[in-house]
């Protein structure tokens, strides 16, 4: 049925109630009549009580004792039938139903020859009752034939006549009418099979809702233009189908599928225009000039289509689908300064109370530094506040729970403050498709708040550009924590980090990431270190400090880089200890500082044997062994740059300048109870 509330139902009875009496139906009220709600089931039992005579030959349900689907129940007191369920089909009840028994391995251009063949072999021809639906009217017809080889069922009008309109012209004479216009043959797709619990129609109702959501959800009006030398259904409807389902699981960015949407549209708007292009050519056999302007127009729509449609394979193909989100999210633009040039104070609060706007007017909006008169929002969505933003807003969030449904862009230089504790003030994620935060604004700063995920695929915060410090905040993770992105600055403060089914922070090649105080646990990995012996890639800049790296699956720290010649290897190893950055233990805890090449050999053996004789306890044993590896790979990638330019034929070379030295300060961490010990390494 319409969603909404429906138009008055038209019901038609013959003047005697068996079948063949009268002189025809007449229309008479229906749902809408006085007494007739209190016996609606009633009458429903007995007008589509079905005969026990109908001799059907269903295919694969003959030994079934009942049916096997539900049934949909229409809303309203209404006389039509119930309906079989068959729209929450599984993806792999699809997946199956198609590379199995409909498509196999079809091209495009024999997909209508391989669905008739499989309605022929399921199919009941007749006896069966449907919901005939479109956009405008609902009508219960019978069907009498199928035509196989045309996708479509040969029906009459059921008696009596039952019709739910969105207008009221649709009397029985025009229904009639339209079908006669029709040949009385329609789309089983626009079929809806009527309820019957022997489960005879089973298997009719499920082939019609096959037929149905292919031509819905994957099929497309050029696909049977198309490349016809490759599997159809590899190439096209898995892709589209996993998709569609990864959709409806929230498992893909709303903006992506909004992209997608739009792509669809505009390619299904060209498509129709460029047939239509070409049929006028096709027809015309002069060799004018305005032909010739039309087979140029018909070129540049082909080209245009083409470059749509490979858009629609990245987003359809999963492999692909993360980088083309990624860099949609990625290029998000920055508002800038307020035309007016103030800035905006947005305070959140999902209820207002007297005491609690005294308490920030006193401690967050009134305070006596504040020399100028302060503009104040009021919002009740964290997430409406934050897109109200410009460059120099300050976000006060005041205590609750936040239920949100999308993902915090964050372009502009912006303050996001929760008041009063983290716990107390808790924004939890819908939707998982999405990331929580991403962050691209030169400098962002988020403080006292309680970032919560459920059943994510994305991160709970990436930051692509600029600096985002996290100060004082919990995040409650799902797939992967905290991303730094090539460029970009993460200063991570006072926060604790938790239930990463992934990393709890991943730190790119390039990026600069400072961590000082927190606690990161319960996560596969702690800390990810990004592979950056690439020529391509610069060495990222890492500081450490006091925090407490505790019971991850894996490693506390690992590092991922890739396996490098053997030659390499020897001369950065011989070469470490002459490039290390100076490790100075002091009180358990390390230290990293910059020196000259002679002195750090001199320095780096000297604070080694001190390493060997020193008892350090297991909580702080990590901190060495994390700098010393991360120097040492630094300059590997050194050397393997100096080696690249000896083949070049350079062979002066500015050491400053040439080995990208990376900044390690590695100082009073503690790394217990890790699966795996303190610091990996993962070779690929």
């Amino acid at each position: 049925m319409a969603q909404g509330e429906p138009e008055p139902l038209l019901a038609v009875h013959g003047e005697e109630e068996e079948k063949g009496g009268g002189e025809g139906p007449q229309l008479v009220p229906a749902a809408g009549g006085v007494g007739l709600q209190g016996n609606v089931q009633g009458l429903k039992q007995e007008l589509f009580q079905e005969d026990d005579d109908y001799s059907c030959s269903d295919y694969g349900s003959r030994d079934k004792s009942g049916t096997i689907l539900g049934r949909i129940v229409p809303d309203g007191n209404v006389l039509f039938p119930d309906t079989f369920q068959t729209n929450h089909l599984l993806f792999y009840e699809r997946f199956k139903a198609y590379q199995d028994y409909i498509l196999a391995d079809c091209k495009a251009s024999e997909v209508k020859e391989f669905t008739a063949e499989y309605l022929e072999k399921v199919l009941e021809p007749s006896g069966w009752q449907a919901i005939w639906r479109t956009h405008v009217f609902e009508v219960l017809v019978e069907v009498v034939d199928v035509e196989y080889s045309a996708l479509k069922a040969v029906v009459r009008l059921s008696e009596p006549f039952l019709c739910d309109s969105h207008v009221s012209t649709f009397t029985l004479e025009c229904m009639q009418e339209l079908l006669e216009l029709k040949k009385h043959q329609l789309p089983v797709q626009e079929l809806w099979v009527v309820f019957d619990e022997s489960g005879e129609f089973d298997q009719t109702a499920l082939a019609i809702e096959h037929v149905r959501f292919f031509y819905q959800h994957i099929w497309r009006s050029w696909d049977e233009e198309d490349e016809d030398d490759f599997d159809y259904f590899v190439r096209c409807v898995e892709p589209r189908l996993r998709l569609h389902y990864d959709i409806l699981e929230d498992r893909v960015p709303s903006g992506l599928i909004a992209d997608y949407r739009n792509l669809l549209s505009q390619c299904e708007v060209l498509y129709r225009k460029f047939l239509n292009l070409r049929s006028g050519i096709s027809s015309s056999d002069s060799d004018s000039e305005a032909e010739n302007v039309s087979m140029v127009e018909g070129l540049k729509l082909y080209d245009e289509i083409e470059h749509l449609k490979q858009k629609l394979k990245l987003i359809e193909n999963p492999l692909l689908r993360y980088v083309f989100g990624y860099q949609k999210h990625a290029g998000l633009q920055a508002k800038g300064s307020r035309p007016t040039g103030t800035k905006i104070t947005h305070v959140v609060s999902s209820t207002m109370m007297a005491s609690l706007l005294q308490s920030l007017l006193r401690e967050k909006l009134c305070s006596e530094t504040c020399d100028e008169e302060l503009e104040i929002q009021f919002h009740s969505d964290p997430l409406t506040a934050v897109s109200a933003c410009y460059e120099g807003d300050t976000v006060i969030i005041c205590p609750g729970r936040y239920i949100v449904d999308g993902m915090f862009c964050i372009a502009d230089s912006i303050e996001l403050e929760g008041y009063g504790l983290p716990d107390d003030v808790v924004i939890e994620k819908r939707g998982k498709g999405d990331h929580f935060f991403d962050c691209t604004g030169a400098n962002i700063r988020i403080s006292s708040l309680k970032l919560v995920q459920h059943d994510a695929v994305e991160g709970i915060l990436s930051v692509h550009h600029g600096k985002t410090t996290l100060e004082n905040c919990v995040l409650q993770c799902e797939t992967t924590g905290v991303t730094v992105r090539t460029s970009a600055e993460l200063l991570m403060k006072n926060s604790d980090l938790y239930g990463a089914k992934g990393a709890g922070v991943e730190i790119y090649p390039g990026s600069t990431c400072t961590l000082l105080g927190n606690g990161i646990h319960h996560c596969k990995e702690g800390i990810l270190i990004k592979d950056f012996l690439d020529e391509h890639y610069d060495i990222p800049k890492i500081t450490m400090v006091n925090n407490v790296i505790h019971n991850n699956d894996g490693y506390g720290v690992v590092l991922v880089k890739s396996t490098v010649s053997s030659d390499v290897k020897d001369i950065a190893v011989k070469n470490s200890e002459g490039n290390i950055q100076t490790i100075q233990s002091n009180g358990g805890t390390d230290n990293v500082e910059d020196l000259g090449h002679e002195e750090l050999h001199e320095c780096a053996t000297g604070e080694l044997e001190l390493h060997e004789r020193a008892e350090i306890s297991e909580q702080t044993a990590g901190n060495y062994e994390i700098a010393n590896e991360l120097v040492a790979t630094s300059v590997k990638k050194s050397q393997m740059h100096k080696k690249r330019l000896s083949e070049l034929g350079i062979t002066e070379a500015d050491d400053n300048l040439m080995s990208q030295e990376m900044f390690v300060s590695i100082v009073g961490n503690q790394f217990k109870r890790n699966g795996k010990g303190s610091f990996g390494t993962f070779l690929f």
